[in-house]
């Protein structure tokens, strides 16, 4: 079972957060969490291998004075999500819900604070996903990146800087298979992938970042430090060949439709691959 909540925020006052907040809310999140679960706060900030997801806030935002910031007003409505993907950390995704939702917490964001105004929450079994997929014969399948997307070439250290197939959907298969049971593992190869699938992205918002992730104490310097990742945004819509065998059809559906809950590449619970997913039919 995925599941995923969204979160409607209003700011108590005007303030500057920076331009990629992901790290930033996911810090206040920690803090909330610290308070309510401190052993559920320690394994998600040790966990380099989580399955929960942080969106970054979606709304209206306005020009700051400050370099890499922006700045959100009190008169608008700023929304995000947590998902989680593996059932096993299900007690983690309930300690980082519960403070903001049910003891209604504000979200601290060192410049201001995030006061919580509404919520829904999604909940879909892998069954349901597995199952929807036949509703499609060509599928249009429009990826809209919102945050930076930070996919790492297997274990290397470069970075993937462009929406394509091979790289998205080998992230997402991982992630599926890494949390799905046994019996639903999908065996998409590269050939697979790069064969019958087509990226078409969109230039007029394709973008290149670098954003914050993480910060680690320089002993040489005797001070924090940040750490970066290089990632992309924009829209991408792909769709499949004629010629595409239906298990490549549908594996590829659904690992669309997992990706709103489980994020694309890396540091997802630090804002990062944060993609809403449109299915249409050609």
């Amino acid at each position: 079972m995925v599941q995923k909540i969204t979160i409607t925020t209003r700011p108590v006052s005007t303030f500057d957060i920076p331009a990629s907040e992901g790290y930033r809310l996911y810090s206040s999140l920690l803090l909330c969490m610290k308070e309510a679960d401190e052993e559920a706060s320690r394994l998600v900030h040790d966990s380099e291998g989580s399955s929960i997801h942080l969106s970054g806030l979606k709304g209206r935002f306005f020009r700051s004075d400050r370099p890499k910031f922006k700045r959100i007003a009190p008169g608008e409505r700023y929304i995000f999500h947590i998902g989680v993907a593996d059932p096993a950390e299900t007690r983690i995704f309930q300690a980082m819900v519960k403070p903001i939702i049910f003891d209604r917490k504000n979200l601290n964001l060192e410049s201001g604070e995030l006061m919580i105004e509404d919520f829904t929450s999604s909940t879909r079994t892998f069954n349901e996903i597995f199952e929807s997929v036949s509703e499609y014969t060509r599928p249009a399948i429009c990826f809209n990146f919102l945050s930076p997307a930070c996919i790492q070439y297997r274990n290397s250290e470069v970075t993937e800087m462009f929406p394509h197939r091979l790289a998205v959907f080998r992230s997402l298969q991982s992630k599926w298979n890494s949390v799905c049971p046994e019996e639903m593992k999908l065996a998409l190869t590269d050939d697979d992938i790069e064969r019958y699938l087509v990226e078409r992205p969109d230039a007029k918002t394709y973008r290149t970042h670098a954003v914050m992730v993480n910060t680690v104490f320089d002993e040489n310097k005797g001070h924090p430090r940040p750490i970066f990742k290089q990632g992309f945004t924009g829209r991408c819509t792909y769709t499949l060949t004629r010629d595409a065998p239906v298990s490549v059809k549908n594996a590829v559906l659904i690992l669309a439709q997992f990706a709103e809950y489980s994020g694309v590449g890396s540091a997802v619970g630090r804002g990062c691959g944060w993609v809403e997913v449109r299915v249409e039919e050609v």
